[in-house]
């Protein structure tokens, strides 16, 4: 049961990266005047699936965590640091859903929404580091 918190982030994050490569189009076109095809659909249907994901990871873990040894996080910087990527995460989605409702020529805002992301995957890489000390201590006891 432990094992599907990592796995599901792991596998989240990798989407995400994936993501983020499909939106690098949009910030060469945008900002570096590059021809490039943004594949605007996709993006926005992986990158929300993503982000879900991400979030259903978070509550999961703490869930877990929970469950397992009747605390709340007790992981510290690794549940710290996803409480941190909460609200990223969420500004993330709502950005997107906003910029897909109302599709309008836009240049700073999909800038933030990019950076806000980009911050949410350097985190996300961060806690696989992070979760892999939680897991060897407390679940491997080594």
């Amino acid at each position: 049961m432990l094992l599907i918190h990592p796995i599901l982030q792991f596998l989240s994050t990798l989407i995400a990266i994936y993501v983020l490569f499909l939106g690098i189009n949009r910030f060469r076109f945008l900002h570096l005047h590059q021809k490039a095809v943004f594949k605007w659909k996709r993006h926005v249907f992986i990158g929300t699936a993503s982000l879900i994901l991400l979030i259903a990871g978070l509550f999961g873990g703490m869930t877990l965590v929970y469950l397992y040894w009747h605390s709340l996080l007790m992981t510290g910087v690794h549940g710290f640091t996803a409480l941190i990527m909460l609200p990223l995460m969420l500004f993330g989605l709502i950005s997107g859903h906003f910029m897909n409702r109302i599709k309008k020529k836009r240049e700073i805002f999909p800038l933030i929404h990019g950076i806000n992301n980009l911050i949410v995957i350097i985190l996300a890489a961060w806690q696989i580091e992070s979760g892999w000390r939680v897991y060897t201590t407390y679940v491997l006891g080594g």
